[in-house]
């Protein structure tokens, strides 16, 4: 991969290129949608906040399925399919006006978005050799935060006008990006489908170890409500720091991982590097909250400065986390299931965003600094049980596991750096 934050031209700058359309559109829907199904359609926020829980427990559940039909249709007319229909469904929120409307919806929106992840991960898997995919997988956060960060200006200039006619542009804005991304994914060349024979209706549930490196992501994944919901509750209701700081840490978060992501998953290339990665992860979690649970009880500005001081050490363990996930959750895939495998692998995030604001309110606003303790030493404890559940799921698959082995035809898993245990369909899928 290049050192640079463009990836080369080719396959790689097309899945960059969708990526950015897409983020742009999600950047203003995010920074506007509360206030559109509230201030404009006329919902309760209670009601609001009650349908987007359900929508995305909806979206969890058919990320596994859409994944699956991905690997056996081919991904990319699958993705192409499911960026269209996340347009659709973002436009249909232009004409909501109630309730069950609205939650019929956010379903189909959850559940489209949450099978185009799996597919384009898929996509990616077809296109990319094994050992690019996290380095392109950095290239492509890089740029989901810069279009985030450019959506998120001009849904501010909708707030600022606070009319009808901008919320509902930003809207059409968001299913347009949708459908630019759908025409890019269209001139990738297509992989094969990997030709999945039907199995049973639990498939990646059997396979144990993936499940417990999923469910161990998934700790690691508090760390995504933490700015946005966490941080901004710890400053507002435990320091003396200026409230305005909350946005200064968000735009301090995106920047870096803009800067840096690339550069921080350069030598994340297998299985060992990968953990080594997530470990690190875990410790500078455990400081990045230690730090940040210093800040009560402290000057405005020195509570300020150990705040950005927090914020710091975080962005580096999210950057190292991401990196690490990345290699192992496609990693440990077998190569003819993979969207059915990152439809699974997906739900941490889901689950993350439902659980984690529950999770945080109560560690950190109601406890205080043994909360933040508490929330870092369990990411400690989730990223060095990585390692072992990572090493035990490539054990089972280089062995020929039933749960996951050549039997099912499945994939790779790097049980040597840069030395991945290949089977024929894998190495098929990983032409360029």
């Amino acid at each position: 991969m290049t050192n640079s934050l463009v990836p080369p031209a080719g396959p790689r700058r097309v899945l960059a290129l969708a990526q950015l359309a897409n983020s742009v559109g999600d950047g203003a829907y995010y920074v506007t949608s509360a206030l559109y199904f509230t201030h404009v359609v006329g919902l309760a926020p209670a009601r609001v906040g009650l349908g987007l829980t359900v929508a995305w427990a909806v979206g969890s559940l058919v990320g596994v399925p859409l994944g699956r039909l991905a690997d056996r249709r081919g991904p990319r007319g699958t993705a192409v399919l499911l960026a269209l229909a996340t347009g659709l469904a973002v436009a249909s929120f232009l004409v909501v006006r109630g309730f069950v409307p609205f939650v019929a919806a956010a379903c189909a929106y959850a559940a489209a978005q949450s099978g185009l992840a799996a597919a384009r991960q898929a996509l990616l898997a077809g296109l990319v050799p094994a050992g690019e995919r996290t380095g392109l997988l950095a290239h492509l956060q890089s740029t989901l935060n810069a279009g985030l960060a450019v959506g998120a200006g001009l849904g501010g200039l909708a707030l600022h006008a606070g009319t009808r006619a901008a919320y509902l542009g930003v809207f059409a804005l968001d299913a347009v990006s949708f459908l630019l991304c759908a025409a890019l994914l269209l001139r990738l060349p297509s992989p094969p489908a990997a030709g999945v024979t039907r199995r049973h209706g639990t498939g990646v549930l059997r396979d144990r170890p993936y499940v417990l490196v999923t469910l161990l992501n998934t700790v690691l994944l508090l760390r995504m409500p933490l700015l946005s919901l966490g941080v901004p509750l710890w400053i507002t209701e435990r320091t003396s720091a200026p409230a305005w700081l909350v946005s200064a840490l968000f735009v301090l978060n995106t920047v870096v991982v803009m800067v840096f992501q690339v550069r921080m998953a350069r030598g994340v290339t297998g299985l060992a590097s990968a953990t080594r990665a997530i470990r690190r992860s875990g410790l500078v979690m455990l400081a990045s909250c230690a730090v940040f649970a210093l800040s009560s009880g402290t000057p405005p500005w020195i509570a300020a400065g150990l705040l950005v001081a927090g914020a710091l050490l975080q962005v580096v363990a999210e950057m190292q986390q991401s990196a690490g996930s990345w290699q192992l959750g496609l990693g440990l895939a077998p190569a003819d299931r993979v969207g059915e495998y990152q439809g699974f692998f997906g739900t941490g995030v889901t689950v993350a965003r439902t659980m984690g604001p529950l999770v945080l309110t109560a560690l950190l606003v109601g406890w205080g600094t043994p909360g933040w303790l508490l929330l870092g030493v369990l990411m400690l404890g989730a990223s060095y049980g990585t390692g072992p559940a990572a090493r035990w799921a490539a054990t089972r698959t280089a062995a020929g596991d039933p749960g996951r082995g050549r039997a099912e035809g499945s994939g790779t898993a790097d049980v040597a750096e840069n030395r991945p245990v290949r089977r024929p369909s894998e190495a098929r899928l990983s032409a360029t």
